[in-house]
């Protein structure tokens, strides 16, 4: 007998109700609606691409053994994405459950070596013993998503991401062995670390390439000292023909890991194996690290990553947004890439929960939703106010292009904006009159100076311009 689509979802969602608790269920499940049912494949509607992926990361085990439990092992499970308070016309579509990549990602076996004199006595080992050797699996730690697809690149980061794509192109052959990359937190460190190790992955399937955190190494080397067997734990290290060792700067202090880092490293480096080492500071800044080994982080190429500008933090939130497959006005793109400026998880972070939002509370993501979310949840942000914000601002307002701004036209109304443009940026920035003047049509701070007397006169005898300087006063602090 031929099973009706919703009979289905209702047994599945009393298993699932079972399962997890009611304010989960009422969230995450009852805004879902069975579409169909088509041979052993049920499509459910959810509202936003946001609702699909949280159900993917957090759900997806118990999705596939209700689907199954319902529809036997062939059971599968579609969606169909759509937007209900969208005011667009466009039909919803609807996406398969995604195959991962990670299989592609796995290491090969490797072989390594077992110390047979172990245990055996306390005296010197016998050199002509010759070590066993057994074939273990090394994890590569590699998070998929993670990939230079995914890395957008700027002015503040070109010459690392190049830099680490030539290091995957050819690992260990290259000058640039170790490379270490450092930046302040949240400018993308660990996403580069990961895309190299994945182009390897990609480039060479056979070569072990793994990524560990400096505190997962200390901790690993902590056991190894407990269990007696730190010669393991440096054999398993010698082993990797790509070592990615992510927050360097953690072994700080720690004088024995340093050592048994140092030896490791130097294995490494002489048999060409590639080292990627990141640190939240460059190498002449670090303290507390031997510089037997601070010299061994600069053999190569040290790389920093700087604060984006407000160009790549555009590109940024676009590339995720058409991942998600989500449109999003432009003037909130912006409101975003202006509010959250020197932190790109920050900024992510903060999409997500635009996006939350919208898909939860079905509102359509406006600029009066950023404004309250980024209120409500990025109080510590400070919106970055430079020059050229303050000229768009300008511009947008009097309805002209910036090119106009910055040409040598006598225009009125163009004089006129340009000399608002340079008072707001004396006003709002700590840029010298000088370089105000440089970005506004190249002149020199005679006419900045005169510009900001002209504006004040005008403020005080001419009521319109006052409210013209009001109104933009008021879009540059939004």
């Amino acid at each position: 007998m031929r099973k009706d689509y919703q009979e289905v979802w209702e047994n599945c969602l009393r298993i699932i109700k079972d399962n997890i608790n009611y304010q989960s269920f009422k969230t995450w499940f009852s805004p879902i609606k069975p579409v169909k049912l088509d041979e052993n494949v049920l499509t459910i509607q959810v509202p936003s691409q946001f609702f699909y992926e949280w159900l993917e990361e957090h759900y997806i085990n118990l999705l596939k053994k209700t689907i199954k439990q319902e529809l036997g092992q062939n059971g599968r499970l579609e969606y169909s994405i759509i937007m209900e308070s969208s005011n667009d016309a466009r039909p919803p579509y609807t996406i398969q459950v995604p195959t991962s990549n990670k299989g592609l990602l796995a290491n090969p076996s490797v072989s390594m070596p077992i110390d047979l004199n172990k245990g055996s006595t306390k005296e010197i080992p016998n050199p002509f013993v010759i070590p066993g050797l057994r074939k273990i699996k090394v994890h590569s730690q590699l998070n998929e998503s993670y990939s230079f697809d995914n890395f957008i690149e700027g002015d503040c980061n070109r010459l690392a991401r190049s830099a680490g794509y030539a290091v995957a192109t050819n690992p260990g052959k290259t000058a640039f062995n170790p490379i270490f990359i450092y930046s302040a937190n949240g400018l993308g460190k660990t996403h580069l670390a990961h895309a190299i190790g994945i182009q390897v992955k990609n480039n060479f399937p056979d070569k072990t390439v793994l990524y560990v955190t400096a505190e997962q190494f200390i901790q690993q080397f902590i056991d190894a000292v407990k269990n007696s067997n730190q010669n393991d734990f440096v054999h398993f290290y010698q082993m990797i023909d790509v070592l990615l060792i992510d927050d360097i700067q953690f072994l700080s202090g720690k004088e024995k890991t340093q050592d048994v880092f140092f030896h490791i490293f130097n294995h490494l480096h002489q048999n060409g194996h590639q080292l990627v080492i990141t640190s939240d500071k460059a190498p002449v800044e670090m303290k507390g690290i031997e510089p037997r080994l601070l010299s061994r982080f600069k053999w190569g190429l040290a790389a920093d990553l700087q604060v984006p500008d407000l160009e790549t933090r555009i590109a940024i939130l676009n590339k995720r947004l058409y991942k998600d497959g989500i449109d999003m006005p432009e003037e909130v793109i912006e409101y975003l890439a202006y509010s959250i400026t020197t932190n790109i998880r920050e900024l992510e972070g903060a999409l997500i929960s635009l996006m939350a939002q919208s898909s939860l509370n079905k509102k359509a993501i406006t600029i009066d939703l950023a404004r309250q979310m980024i209120d409500k949840f990025v109080k510590n942000t400070s919106k970055e106010i430079s020059i050229d914000y303050i000229q768009k601002i300008v511009c947008d307002f009097f309805n002209i292009h910036v090119d106009h701004l910055n040409s040598k036209t006598r225009k009125r109304e163009i004089v006129q904006a340009r000399q608002l443009a340079m008072y707001f940026s004396k006003k709002h920035t700590k840029s010298s009159l000088a370089t105000i003047g440089l970005h506004c049509g190249n002149k020199d701070h005679a006419t900045v100076l005169h510009a900001c007397r002209t504006v004040n006169n005008l403020i005080e005898t001419d009521k319109q311009f006052r409210n013209y300087v009001e109104e933009i006063e008021k879009k540059i602090k939004i």
